[in-house]
């Protein structure tokens, strides 16, 4: 199988909120030509996420209750400036981190439809991960 894209589809009620949403905090554009489906681009036109219309959609309640649908998690290098923008768009925080002012760590936030995401910071650099698969995984194998 050759991948050539990878997309985290949005399931909501409201596809106008959640695509707008998404667009505001990745800053792409929405396409809306169809009422049943927006997508989110970049500015090069590559497709960051999709939402597709579920009239019947249950917002998830996590940790407990209806259960999550999908969970994405966001690295960023600026954890106060993703926070404040997440907030200032509407996603809600559900879990605050163990220590905001540590190195590491990451912020529980749910969407405008209520599928949770993370905002965390201080992972793992491409270099440091592919130098730790290589070390950890059959060397080239795992080459990034």
């Amino acid at each position: 199988m050759d991948l050539i894209r990878h997309v985290v589809v949005f399931d909501a009620a409201d596809v106008a909120a959640e695509s707008s949403f998404w667009a505001a905090m990745l800053d792409g554009t929405v396409v809306d030509e169809d009422p049943r489906f927006h997508c989110v681009i970049d500015k090069q036109g590559n497709w960051l996420v999709g939402v597709q219309r579920a009239p019947n959609h249950v917002r998830p309640d996590w940790p407990d209750g209806q259960p999550q649908q999908v969970h994405v998690d966001f690295h960023v290098t600026d954890p106060e400036a993703a926070h404040r923008r997440a907030v200032d768009l509407g996603a809600q925080l559900l879990q605050d981190a163990t220590d905001p002012e540590s190195d590491e760590g990451h912020r529980v936030y749910a969407d405008p439809a209520g599928h949770p995401f993370c905002l965390g910071w201080g992972h793992p650099t491409q270099e440091q991960l592919a130098q730790f698969l290589a070390t950890h995984s059959g060397g080239d194998r795992w080459k990034l």
